[in-house]
């Protein structure tokens, strides 16, 4: 334990000598080994609703990022729970993929054509709020390169880092807050930037409440968490769904998501 806790520390002092030059995120890697395996880790800078910005990656396998560049930052984005949990506001602290995913996560297309694709397995990632509309987060990682879950033990050894952890990456990239951000108009969310990408693209019309039902059923959620999400009751998320296949000509979500994936790289 003590020879543990020794090298904790080493790797923790090392990563705050190296704050504000470009080892930092390779020492930061080696303090969060300390704590928990995992076979790849990722910087990602989410602002507000923008394209988010990898700041920085390492791996075993190449196969995990490979379609990082290509699909995730400029459209595939849109569906990650990660970024769904920076939407809403979520907190500094740290978090785990399937804790903060949609009930019905694992069927939803997005996780059968991209996710599926990357191997990974289970993912952690750190929160850190860096302003107003601005995350950080700090994603480790395991893929077919382990092929292994997160144990409880590895989770609750990151969790008792957290504040540092979060703490080293604000102070690390502080120089963000500096930078100008718009905020989000109640009048340009991505439900209604949807809405207008379908009536101009297909002259399909949809009315703001399917437009948000199209996106919470791609991002994974069932009619029940809809209904919970929305304020309304299950029976009525059902009456919206069948509305919005209908205007749509569609009749699966792996249809609705060959038909709005295209248009979210336009939002």
């Amino acid at each position: 334990m003590r020879i543990t806790e020794e090298r904790q520390d080493q790797a923790l002092g090392e990563a705050i000598r190296a704050l504000g030059s470009p080892q930092f995120p390779a020492k930061l890697t080696i303090f969060l080994r300390q704590c928990a395996s995992f076979d790849n880790f990722i910087i990602i800078l989410y602002k507000n609703q923008d394209n988010p910005v990898v700041l920085y990656r390492e791996f075993r396998d190449a196969i995990v990022y490979d379609a990082m560049d290509s699909e995730y930052v400029t459209t595939n984005f849109i569906l990650d729970p990660f970024y769904e949990a920076h939407i809403r506001g979520t907190a500094s602290g740290l978090y785990r993929l399937f804790d903060v995913a949609p009930d019905r996560f694992r069927q939803t297309s997005y996780f059968k054509i991209y996710y599926e694709k990357t191997t990974l397995v289970d993912e952690i990632a750190a929160f850190a709020s860096i302003a107003t509309g601005m995350t950080i987060t700090a994603c480790m990682g395991t893929d077919r390169s382990s092929g292994r879950m997160f144990t409880k033990a590895q989770f609750a050894a990151l969790n008792r880092h957290v504040a540092v952890i979060t703490s080293l990456i604000a102070m690390n990239w502080r120089h963000l807050k500096d930078t100008q951000i718009e905020p989000i108009s109640p009048r340009t969310t991505l439900a209604d930037r949807l809405r207008e990408q379908l009536a101009v693209v297909s002259n399909i019309r949809l009315s703001a409440r399917q437009a948000e039902v199209a996106l919470l059923i791609l991002q994974g959620h069932s009619s029940g968490s809809i209904g919970l999400i929305l304020g309304i009751s299950t029976q009525t998320v059902k009456v919206f769904r069948k509305q919005l296949y209908l205007k749509c000509g569609l009749s699966s979500q792996a249809e609705l998501f060959a038909a709005i994936l295209p248009l979210l790289a336009k939002l």
